[in-house]
């Protein structure tokens, strides 16, 4: 058997402890972001977001934020979500910003938390919605699945100067037939360390549901990705494989071939970030909750080759 485990997080420390999980569904243009994760002396999503956070709950220091999936540099989202655990008296004083004082007075605790939260985001950072979170929600690990999109234009006359910050411009002409073939040998469950950046004590085998190519418009790639959860750089890798098939350069037996090895090598090139976008993740009913963080966190096998 194959075998990997999952690094253990603490549990929900909300329960009985005078704090509130709240869940912020976010959207954001990652162009000029380092990723998600907090890095010092840049500007990342997590950064950006904890210290606003901080400020209108008038905390001495920015809180933890934990997302659903970490986004890497220059990667977008529109519908990362995440989590965040605050003083049960701090949602109900959270500064009204440059919202109106009427409508603040007006709103609840928690939506006056939003909509200060939203007044002093910066514009590239968008809080979609704040709400208190079900007993047992973890943005990363009650998450059932991850659904992610990437853009290409093979015909560089034809790219949308509207959609630059998010669109892959190739220099080839793309067989999207080729492109599906590819993708359906990566469905299933499968350890996918061929196609990740290894991090001690992470476990690099993921359960693909879908991966399918279209052609919204003559010029235009764009595909759908969903899975259990993604490791790092994994779709952008899995993407680059796909797009060598698809303009030829590479086959369907080097693909398979690569995928088995089980070792990440120089035959893939990884697609561009700005093509990327966090499309949905989704959650179990509330009842389910717990049960799916312990499913998560539990050890993978992959059945005997």
């Amino acid at each position: 058997m194959v075998e990997e485990v999952l690094k253990d997080e603490p549990a929900d420390p909300t329960v009985d402890s005078g704090f509130v999980r709240v869940r912020l569904d976010l959207a954001y243009d990652g162009t000029d972001f380092v990723g998600w994760a907090r890095q010092p002396g840049q500007r990342s999503v997590q950064e950006v977001l904890a210290a606003a956070i901080a400020q209108i709950s008038r905390l001495p220091k920015p809180p933890i934020v934990t997302c659903a999936g970490r986004t890497d540099a220059g990667v977008h989202a529109r519908g990362q979500v995440a989590h965040v655990d605050l003083p049960a008296t701090v949602v109900g004083r959270a500064g009204h910003g440059a919202v109106g004082v009427e409508a603040f007075m007006a709103a609840t605790a928690l939506e006056q938390f939003e909509f200060s939260l939203r007044a002093v985001l910066p514009r590239d950072l968008m809080l979609q919605s704040a709400q208190r979170a079900p007993e047992g929600f973890d943005a990363r690990f009650s998450a059932l699945w991850r659904r992610y999109r990437y853009r290409v234009c093979d015909d560089r006359t034809q790219l949308d100067p509207w959609r630059r910050r998010d669109t892959l411009v190739y220099s080839r002409p793309l067989d999207v037939g080729a492109m599906n073939e590819a993708a359906d040998l990566l469905v299933g469950q499968r350890d996918f360390a061929s196609f990740c950046r290894k991090r001690k004590g992470a476990t690099t085998i993921r359960t693909l549901l879908n991966v399918a190519w279209s052609r919204p418009a003559p010029h235009l790639a764009e595909l759908e990705i969903t899975a259990d959860a993604f490791c790092h750089s994994m779709v952008r890798a899995l993407v680059g494989a796909m797009l060598n098939v698809g303009d030829g350069r590479r086959d369907l037996d080097w693909l398979s071939e690569y995928l088995n090895r089980r070792v990440r090598g120089p035959g893939v090139t990884v697609a561009a970030a700005r093509g990327l976008v966090l499309d949905h993740v989704a959650y179990p009913s509330a009842a389910e909750m717990a049960e799916r963080q312990s499913l998560t966190r539990a050890r993978r096998f992959l059945p005997e080759d």
